[in-house]
């Protein structure tokens, strides 16, 4: 559970600020959540999701390097994306991640505490609408268990408006 939460914070920080999320040691494969999704575009498996609602973070590409990222390797994540409204203390984002049908982590983050706890390009609260080209390296641990978990990431304004939505499958293959 450790190592899950763990992996939580710098996954939170790139997936709204690097706008991915990557800790998987061989495959990502796209989750079917309620709503409509779609692929993000460049080398990145992952979905964006809740297309039917009003979104303010669009999400323009994800590029994983290596892809598909290994164990115990650095993974670099480079995004690009428009941000559309301001975004300022009190946003948030809620995980969850499942362990086939377990639930292992429900959670809520404060997303510009993440932001100050993970340096991605100097940014912090408040983010000012634009056009952000952004590039984190986080380590994949060697302690990841094997198995396929499900992830499901929405961040919200603090006024409860959604940021953005993703979703996506990760498999860790047995050692």
């Amino acid at each position: 559970m450790l190592v899950v939460r763990n992996l939580l914070l710098p996954v939170v920080t790139i997936l709204f600020y690097t706008f991915t999320f990557a800790h998987a040691s061989v495959v990502f494969e796209a989750q079917a959540v309620p709503g409509t999704t779609k692929p993000v575009k460049g080398d990145s498996p992952l979905l964006l999701c809740d297309l039917e609602e009003k979104q303010y973070l669009d999400i323009s590409s994800i590029m994983l390097t290596p892809n598909p990222p290994e164990r115990g390797t650095d993974l670099v994540i480079a995004a690009k994306g428009e941000v559309k409204k301001l975004i300022k203390e009190g946003a948030y984002v809620d995980v969850e991640v499942r362990l086939g049908y377990i639930k292992l982590l429900t959670q809520t983050f404060d997303l510009c505490e993440v932001l100050e706890e993970n340096d991605v390009n100097g940014l912090t609260c408040p983010v000012k609408p634009g056009i952000y080209d952004l590039k984190k390296t986080v380590t994949i641990p060697e302690e990841v268990p094997p198995g396929k978990y499900t992830i499901l990431a929405r961040a919200y304004t603090v006024d409860d408006e959604l940021l953005t939505c993703i979703t996506g499958e990760v498999i860790f293959p047995l050692l």
